[in-house]
């Protein structure tokens, strides 16, 4: 198993590097050129910038939701991870239609005309993006939040120290750690991160990591060797951001879940209606005004007439589905694409999941490893040194440019999703029952068929249907690997928007938003009741 990942996974990222080796002169002239020395220092000042504003989203609702009485109104940790779940590039479409120029906006409200300025800018793609990642960091640091005892802040108080001092010597350093380790991994996110500025970002000639390296894949004349200098860069980049994740991990890990929690705190008068107005605000600005503007939009009938009374139709969504229409046959290529990738991962990941905990040591932690090497790295280089790696082997397996080759790079791309729920489940369970199954005389593979598999069925479920919504809705991959005249869902729906059919391409995303989103929920549900019963 160990030798098949290394062929799928370590392979393909080795050709990027030995891309980016063959000519290391042309590489270097490639990350020194002017317009690329400002690409990358548009891509960190965007990741920071992403950081920031993020946090100043996700650290009031975080307290909000962990120590005062919003801590009781659960429904709000599924809502505010929609954002989370809601495709990058859908909502940036949203976002575009809602604040262009005699966009939906201005025509609710003529006076915000000229507003678009500050949105098509640089400040516009750093709040598209803050709202996308701010559910993630607000977990990390909620989770935090209530792990923290009451104990010891009521300690410090009975010693006399200050709220302030409280703040600065006791919670503050309490939350540091994860804190950091939310923060690189937002950085990391935003550097990974294709959809929005593919969508908003070149409309304000924003380029950043992924875009350019895009842009020398597909445009001619093209240029794969720089397209590999740049993928290297963003590697070493992200490995370096991951391994200083780690290290924060292992310094600022506390031993606090045995202690009191804290008690919660009363909200007066004012704070209790400044507290739900900036809920409410954070829920229209991140899932309000998106999906608003995908639904009026995809229901549009003349877009010349905007929300005008009698210009709506559901024709756009009966078009979708008539067959061997273009919208049509990208549905259920989407379909095929992740029910394959998606069941093929819930095979090897869990073969590989088990062989991680029933094997040696140091095989199974490398197995797990290489299994896992996709999600440190950002999608598009992944792919980058699939396209290179396939294209040697075209005439020993001819698969590229093939609907297989994307079955391969979904299959790739999303097996740690698999890995990590098979994991999570065998974390849990003891050795005893299959110990006792072979004390029996049960073979092998006669104890995995009728202990362990029926044991980690819940888990393999829920990886296949993450893996399958995940895969259903994904683009960059999609936009550099597909055969020619080969659409799915995110690229129908980018190549509507960028053409000038929107209304028919909002469908299509409100479909592919509602169906993941609903996927999502059912699973969560799903799973909350197993663990209940």
């Amino acid at each position: 198993m160990l030798a098949v990942l290394v062929f799928f996974i370590v392979l393909p990222l080795l050709s990027v590097f030995s891309k980016a080796l063959a000519t290391p002169k042309a590489s270097l002239e490639v990350l020194l050129q002017k317009e690329n020395v400002r690409m990358i220092l548009s891509s960190l000042l965007l990741g920071l910038l992403v950081v920031i504003v993020s946090t100043l989203f996700a650290y009031p609702l975080a307290f909000l939701f962990s120590s005062t009485k919003f801590s009781r109104l659960k429904a709000f940790d599924i809502i505010f991870m929609i954002p989370f779940m809601t495709p990058p590039y859908i909502a940036s479409m949203g976002w575009i239609l809602f604040m262009q120029k005699r966009g939906l906006l201005q025509q609710m409200l003529p006076f915000t005309k000229g507003s678009e300025n500050w949105f098509f800018s640089l400040a516009g793609l750093v709040l598209v993006m803050s709202l996308h990642v701010f559910p993630f960091l607000m977990t990390m640091l909620k989770n935090a939040m209530l792990s923290i005892p009451a104990s010891l802040t009521e300690a410090a108080a009975l010693s006399g120290a200050s709220r302030s001092l409280r703040l600065r010597k006791i919670l503050f350093p309490l939350l540091s750690g994860p804190y950091a380790i939310g923060a690189l991994l937002v950085f990391v996110k935003t550097l990974s991160e294709y959809g929005t500025p593919a969508t908003l970002g070149r409309r304000i000639g924003y380029d950043v990591f992924t875009t350019q390296i895009h842009r020398y894949a597909t445009i001619a004349p093209i240029r794969f060797a720089a397209s590999a200098a740049l993928s290297s860069l963003l590697v070493v980049i992200c490995l370096i951001l991951w391994l200083q994740q780690n290290a924060l991990t292992r310094s600022h890990s506390y031993d606090l879940t045995a202690a009191r929690k804290q008690k919660q705190i009363v909200l007066s008068p004012g704070m209790n209606i400044l507290s739900w107005t900036f809920v409410v605000l954070m829920l229209v600005l991140s899932i309000g005004i998106p999906y608003f503007s995908v639904t009026a939009t995809s229901l549009i009938k003349l877009r010349g007439y905007g929300l005008a009374k009698g210009n709506f139709t559901f024709q756009h969504f009966i078009d979708l589905f008539q067959k061997n229409s273009k919208g049509y046959r990208a549905l259920l290529t989407s379909v095929f694409l992740a029910c394959t990738s998606a069941s093929i991962d819930a095979v090897i990941g869990t073969i590989v999941a088990v062989l991680g905990k029933r094997t040696g040591r140091k095989l199974g932690r490398s197995v797990e490893a290489v299994s896992l090497l996709p999600e440190m790295l950002p999608n598009i280089v992944l792919v980058i040194g699939l396209m290179l790696f396939w294209n040697r082997w075209y005439k020993v397996l001819p698969i590229y440019n093939t609907i297989w080759i994307m079955v391969l790079s979904y299959s790739v791309l999303f097996l740690p999703y698999v890995v990590q729920y098979v994991q999570s489940a065998l974390s849990q369970m003891g050795n005893h029952l299959e110990e006792a199954g072979a004390v029996s005389g049960g073979s092998r593979m006669y104890v995995f068929r009728r202990i362990t598999l029926p044991m980690l069925k819940k888990s393999i479920a829920s990886g296949w249907m993450m893996t399958f919504i995940i895969a259903f809705r994904e683009l960059v991959c999609a936009s550099l690997i597909a055969p020619p005249n080969t659409l799915v869902v995110s690229t129908f729906i980018m190549r509507e928007f960028e053409q000038g059919s929107v209304s028919t391409g909002m469908a299509m995303a409100l479909i592919c938003t509602l169906f993941t989103t609903t996927a999502l929920l059912l699973l969560n549900r799903w799973v909350a009741k197993g663990d209940d019963a």
